[in-house]
């Protein structure tokens, strides 16, 4: 196993929505992707999911309890959507994130809307 550069993994692709696995800690994908305009409502029943924000600015729509809200994530900003939890990602810049979550996570989660075709429904891809 060598080191990882994030920067190089990044300018290796320039799908958008389209997560890349850079690597695997235990049972869970270590995942980056590029992101622009929006993403989908989508539910994760059984599984938290991780969001650090490398570059630019991430906004995520979450359906609560409580109402809709919107969290807001500029660079650097880290925040975790609960499992269950409906939520919408946007990001409005082209920005880079860097996502945890199990090992064969859909990106559009258990339940969601229709996906629209920007939005690569994956599990991951490997880098080339």
């Amino acid at each position: 196993m060598e080191p990882i550069s994030l920067t190089a993994a990044l300018a290796s692709f320039t799908d958008q929505w389209s997560p890349r696995i850079v690597t695997t800690v235990n049972d869970y994908d270590v995942r980056v992707a590029k992101v622009e305009g929006e993403h989908l409502w989508h539910t994760h029943d059984h599984t938290d999911e991780f969001f650090l924000v490398l570059s630019g600015e991430l906004h995520i729509a979450l359906r609560e309890l409580a109402g809709e809200r919107v969290v807001v994530l500029p660079k650097g900003s880290v925040f975790t959507v609960p499992r269950g939890t409906q939520h919408k990602p946007y990001a409005p810049v082209p920005s880079e994130i860097l996502v945890l979550e199990p090992t064969g996570t859909s990106t559009v989660g258990d339940q969601h809307e229709e996906i629209p075709a920007h939005v690569d429904a994956t599990r991951g891809h490997t880098l080339n």
